[in-house]
């Protein structure tokens, strides 16, 4: 396995990249995927952690056996416990019969810990004993169950740090960093970039039957000189939106220009997006949300207007087809609110505090999702307890 090519790595672990330090992380996933070690994945979010935990197991001895993957994020943190490692009848209300937890679950195989980092600490100290003994109690019980599972964890977070604050255990976490994989973010790799715009759309075109004519040279300069917060998911996500806006035809700079908002934001100023510029962590958390809340809305106001080009198209001679469509996406109306009112002229418009505008769009987002939290949280790509955090503190 250690002398296995990178072309070749690539392709057994789906992560693809020439530059030097994918390289090493992909060597260094060959070299740890065939132990039983336990490996920290560190990297932000959109990088590609999943990925990797996927490789890792793949490349094992365990590959024929279960893979689960939990996102301590997203499990309410008075329930954690249980879901990893199972209750027994009555051991709290609503324990109705017995239940094995996701450590019994992937007994023989692997499990993955997603957003480690947001893992409370008593939940910590029952982990830390399953690493060292492989053994653990269930909620409520009293006889000891062993398992055989090797554990893979990742974080966006810097535990260091979070050792530091007390917010996590000093030895689970040099129990865990022994062997630690880094993720670089797709900003300190853009030699990467071309090869996975490419990538990401013959992908889209071939699994949807779409003849792409592709991204024009100065497209994807363009698109070189954008910083891809959301790393590598944002670009798969940004490619198959353009594929599908732009109907296949060529992808040509004033699209890019317009749906990454790079007017204002190349200057490092925008009138329509609040930059994280010595913000706090929670001010970068809520603008965050907000730029991403306002693309999704954008993305949603072009797709109405390509739709009903669309079905106009459909009553004129020659039916539904492309040639019937306008030659270039429509440009959405900024979604710029006037005043700190909300009312402009007796109408009431959206509201333009930060907190406001934040408020108005997750409810938004709950209402397109019909109020379920578990897919409002992946469509702002934050954890389900900040959501919930959100939901309590504007009271929707």
């Amino acid at each position: 396995m250690q002398n296995i090519s990178i072309e070749e790595l690539q392709k057994l672990t789906g992560f693809y990249g020439s530059n030097p330090r994918v390289e090493e992380l992909l060597q260094t996933i060959a070299m740890v995927a065939p132990t039983d070690l336990s490996v920290l994945i560190n990297g932000e979010s959109g990088t590609g952690k999943e990925v990797v935990a996927n490789a890792i197991h793949r490349l094992s001895k365990r590959k024929n056996r279960t893979l689960v993957s939990v996102n301590c994020g997203a499990i309410p943190e008075g329930i954690l416990e249980s879901e990893l490692f199972g209750h027994e009848k009555g051991s709290f209300t609503g324990a109705v019969g017995q239940k094995k937890g996701y450590f019994e679950v992937a007994d023989k195989g692997t499990i993955f810990l997603d957003e480690i980092g947001e893992m409370p600490l008593n939940t910590q100290v029952k982990l830390l004993r399953v690493l060292e003994t492989s053994e653990f109690m269930r909620v409520g019980g009293t006889e000891i169950q062993k398992v055989d599972v090797r554990v893979i964890a990742a974080t966006n977070r810097n535990l260091e740090q979070a050792v530091q604050e007390n917010q996590f255990r000093r030895d689970l976490y040099y129990r865990l960093k022994a062997i630690t994989l880094i993720i670089p973010p797709l900003r300190d790799r853009k030699d990467d970039l071309p090869g996975l715009i490419d990538l990401f759309a013959r992908q889209f075109a071939d699994k949807n039957n779409i003849n792409f004519k592709g991204f024009s040279p100065d497209a994807v300069n363009l698109m070189m000189q954008y910083d891809w917060p959301g790393n590598v998911r944002e670009v798969r996500n940004f490619v198959e939106t353009a594929i599908i806006l732009n109907r296949g035809e060529v992808v040509r700079p004033d699209y890019v220009r317009n749906a990454l908002n790079m007017q204002n934001t190349m200057s490092g100023s925008s009138d329509m997006l609040p930059m994280p510029v010595n913000k706090t962590p929670e001010q970068v958390e809520r603008e965050l949300i907000y730029r991403t809340l306002v693309a999704m809305k954008l993305e949603i106001t072009e797709l109405k207007q390509m739709f009903a080009s669309f079905i106009q198209g459909a009553s004129m001679p020659g039916g539904p087809y492309p040639n019937n469509l306008p030659s270039s996406p429509p440009v959405p109306v900024s979604y710029m609110p006037q005043d700190s009112s909300g009312v402009e002229n007796g109408n009431e418009v959206k509201p333009t505090t930060l907190a406001g505008m934040e408020r108005e769009m997750i409810k938004e987002t709950l209402n397109r999702f019909g109020g379920s939290r578990r897919k409002t949280a992946r469509a702002l790509q934050i954890s389900e307890r900040t959501l919930y955090r959100k939901i309590k503190e504007y009271g929707l």
